[in-house]
């Protein structure tokens, strides 16, 4: 990620990352900070792999927290009623019927550091995001992606 690159999240993609950080900041910190403690007890620590994993999940964490609070500073949060409904953008929620699997898919598009292909979220900068930006409900799309090309109508454009 670029050191001031603006990070565009939804409010609810905020508000996640905020309570995800509070949890790590709050629970997370003291159950590693405990764990550091106990392998401390067991004595010699140039031999003590409980303390080693607890000394490297500590690292992760305070990597993962900073890496919130950096995105968080960036943070642009789209507006609902700034969402144009008519065009893919941002926030969008986009259903598509995907030729290949002959279904019907509905994708939210969001920054980044908020999508979640599990929850169908993708990324503004994915392939299949990127394409889907500008179109309107009826267009159909040639995508390529890394496995070949994905081909999408749109059937619908909504908040």
């Amino acid at each position: 990620m670029e050191a001031n690159k603006e990070v565009i999240l939804t409010q609810e993609g905020y508000n996640k990352m905020e309570e995800e950080l509070e949890f790590l900041k709050t629970v997370r910190r003291k159950e590693v900070a405990g764990r550091i403690k106990e392998a401390i007890s067991f004595g010699d620590l140039s031999e003590n792999s409980e303390y080693d994993e607890a000394k490297n999940e500590q690292a992760q964490l305070e990597e993962r927290i900073a890496k919130i609070e950096s995105i968080l500073r960036k943070a642009k949060i789209i507006e609902e009623s700034e969402i144009d409904s008519s065009i893919v953008t941002v926030g969008s929620k986009v259903t598509v019927y995907d030729f290949e699997f002959e279904e019907e898919v509905e994708y939210t598009i969001v920054g980044s550091a908020e999508a979640d292909p599990y929850e169908q979220k993708i990324s503004n900068e994915s392939p299949i995001g990127k394409a889907l930006i500008g179109h309107k409900e009826g267009e159909t799309l040639e995508i390529q992606v890394p496995d070949g090309v994905v081909k999408l109508d749109i059937k619908a454009v909504t908040r």
